[in-house]
């Protein structure tokens, strides 16, 4: 019999601020965190909005001895290492971390460090700008351009000496795992918005077949710097804003007319551990992690056609959940807001439910958040956790008029019995990756 894994633990740092109750709550309200950047002069950008996390330091969330180790911290390391904090203490262990802080006498990590893994999704780290720019001016040319000749010569040297241990995505992991001690199974993947959901999925069998009792699993990112909204931008993905914009105006998840996404920045890591090593340790249980899918979209322009690698995600899901689309209570799509991205969820939705599609209620987290990327899949795996959880449905934001035949217009909260919740997510290489969870008697 194969081995069932469950969520104990859910920490989130999100645009709502720290802590899964503080999203769900903000997710409850109909709450709307998009705005103008903050962090840096994005006035030269089309797109110069963002759902950003504000008044978060992960200086207070990691023990003293550790606190140096912070300077080589990215933001999208930043928000891994706060969001696992988070989900150590909801899940109730006990882990290097936890026990340096509680001093002498606090007793033992709940799992030994060898059957603790870890897997957290990642993005393209971008270079904090002043850092790069400070040592780029040490190699300009006589007309004050940058040579690229001295750059690799000498001038490149003037990078902090750290400099690429702070933007290796795999430091997210790295710093969780130093931390709280965990030896087990490690990884990052790095597949865009679909991160998250595969390193989940990756958890999920790890535990399954024995090789870890307990993993650390999710994702992070943060793009709102230069870099990151530069790229998405020419990427033709962002809507263009314009100063005195209403942020609400943004939020049109499968609507033909959208004018394009939002960034924001967030991270979710939860704790999902084998129901039998759960139990023992009387632990609470949000949801079982019961199906796990992934598939690659072709290359096209026909949306139904790019479905399809969604749709393969979301039927593997079913069959390893050992359910049909028929028992699926609610689906937390990804609903970016970007048409083409929208229409080809839209497509492998239909493909699988058909006419049911309309009767089911959705969660779209984007018009309220924006989307985190990397940090995205597990954002709506903890959505989808607290759903299953608490038996509601969040209030729902929408600006335009989504496609008819989809639950994703503005809503209210409410109580919904939900058995089994599945997440869906689609990302800009072409990866997809579905999974179901269900409550537990």
């Amino acid at each position: 019999m194969r081995r069932r894994v469950v969520i104990t633990g859910v920490g989130v740092v999100s645009p709502f601020g720290v802590g899964a109750d503080a999203l769900w709550e903000g997710l409850l309200s109909g709450e709307c965190r998009l705005g103008p950047i903050g962090r840096f002069d994005a006035s030269g950008f089309r797109s110069a909005y963002a759902g950003e996390i504000k008044d978060f330091s992960v200086r207070d969330m990691v023990p003293k001895s550790y606190r140096k180790a912070v300077k080589v911290m990215a933001r999208d390391t930043e928000i891994a290492v706060g969001a696992a904090r988070l989900a150590v203490e909801d899940a109730g262990l006990q882990t290097k971390a936890t026990l340096e802080d509680a001093g002498e006498g606090a007793g033992s990590p709940t799992y030994p460090a060898t059957r603790v893994g870890c897997h957290i999704g990642a993005g393209l780290i971008a270079a904090e700008t002043q850092e790069l720019t400070s040592a780029l001016a040490t190699a300009r040319d006589s007309g004050g351009g940058v040579d690229l000749g001295a750059w690799g010569s000498g001038a490149m040297n003037n990078l902090p000496p750290l400099w690429m241990l702070k933007y290796l995505p795999n430091m997210l992991a790295c710093h969780v795992t130093i931390l709280h001690d965990a030896r087990g199974p490690s990884n990052t993947i790095t597949c865009a918005e679909a991160s998250g959901a595969l390193s989940i999925g990756e958890s999920m069998r790890v535990i399954e077949r024995g090789d870890a009792d307990a993993c650390f699993t999710g994702g992070a990112e943060s793009k709102i710097n230069h870099m990151g909204v530069l790229r998405m931008d020419l990427a033709g993905r962002l809507a263009p804003t314009r100063e005195g914009d209403d942020p609400r105006s943004f939020g049109r998840p499968f609507d033909p007319e959208s004018r394009g996404q939002i960034l924001g920045e967030a991270g979710a890591i939860l704790i999902v551990e084998g129901l039998d090593a759960a139990t023992a340790r009387g632990a609470r249980v949000y949801a079982e992690l019961a199906g796990f899918g992934a598939g690659h979209s072709p290359r096209s322009s026909d949306p139904a056609e790019r479905g399809l690698g969604m749709g393969a995600a979301i039927g593997r899901a079913l069959e390893d959940a050992g359910c049909v689309a028929s028992e699926i209570d609610a689906i937390v799509p990804h609903g970016a807001g970007f048409v083409e991205f929208d229409e080809e969820e839209a497509s492998a939705l239909r493909r699988v439910f058909g006419d049911r599609l309309k009767e089911i209620p959705l969660i779209t987290l984007t018009p309220a958040i924006g989307d985190s990327m990397a940090g995205q899949s597990a954002v709506q795996a903890a959505v989808a956790a607290m759903a299953v959880r608490r038996q509601a449905l969040p209030a729902r934001l929408h600006a335009g008029s989504p496609a008819a035949d989809l639950q994703a217009g503005r809503g209210g909260s409410r109580d919904a019995r939900l058995r089994r919740v599945l997440v869906t997510v689609n990302a800009l290489g072409g990866q997809n990756a579905a999974l179901v969870l269900q409550s537990v008697p």
